[in-house]
């Protein structure tokens, strides 16, 4: 008898699993590798929320370089602001990066999580029906292109995360001249539509590829509780 596996089937049936946190086995453990080994010295945090990825980054991965946090809407702002208050190299900017430097309407998600610049596709309302949209608001949009000077050094490492709901390859469109400074991306990616425009994984994968980027590790990222169906992962691309 194998006495670790059937260990781990008790803990399966609690819900719970146990496996060594090394690159081969955790996702988690594979992103602090490549942290290292490209050894970035900025993230840039785009779609924060309420700080949740900087938080893991910084806590859980032991990243030590600085943040740079962008979130519109005004209620998760002035959370992801007490969030970062204490932390020296975390900067928080209060709006979103897209295409172009514009003022738009955001729909608000009852999660918070799930907002978007665009509409949302019953498809995602049908799997988590506590994102659906309950208002808008209006919001500051900002290319990248248009203030990475201010942000970061010609030098530094640059690791760009995209969390937008959908709205990744606008944020990619707005930072055409700045992705030759970045050689590192992470972006949620979906599998199936859940917001009106989007581009799926394939599409995705391709506009990256064109750009001289190579997929390096996949994170599940959002899944239906119900049907075990995997719905969106974070995709991390590096440019060699």
């Amino acid at each position: 008898m194998n006495i670790k596996h059937e260990f781990r089937k008790l803990l399966w049936k609690i819900g719970y699993d146990i496996y060594p946190f090394t690159p081969e086995f955790n996702p988690l453990a594979r992103r602090r590798k490549l942290l290292e080994s490209y050894a970035i010295d900025v993230v840039l945090d785009v779609g924060a929320s309420t700080g949740q990825f900087a938080q893991q980054m910084r806590n859980d991965l032991g990243f030590s370089g600085k943040i740079v946090s962008f979130e519109p809407l005004s209620s998760a702002f002035e959370l992801l602001r007490q969030n970062a208050d204490r932390d020296p190299k975390w900067k928080v900017l209060n709006f979103a990066l897209g295409e172009v430097d514009a003022t738009k309407h955001i729909n608000i998600s009852g999660n918070l999580i799930s907002s978007s610049l665009l509409y949302m596709l019953p498809a995602h309302i049908k799997v988590a029906p506590e994102s659906s949209y309950i208002s808008k608001e209006v919001i500051e949009v900002k290319t990248l292109d248009s203030i990475i000077n201010d942000l970061v050094h010609k030098k530094d490492k640059i690791y760009l995360k995209i969390d937008t709901q959908g709205y990744e390859s606008k944020v990619i469109k707005g930072a055409e001249e700045s992705l030759a400074r970045i050689e590192t991306i992470q972006l949620e990616m979906s599998l199936v539509p859940l917001y009106e425009g989007e581009l799926l994984i394939g599409e995705m994968h391709g506009l990256l590829s064109e750009k001289g980027y190579c997929l390096v590790s996949i994170e599940e990222a959002f899944s239906d509780r119900e049907s075990g169906q995997l719905l969106q992962v974070d995709g991390i691309y590096h440019r060699f």
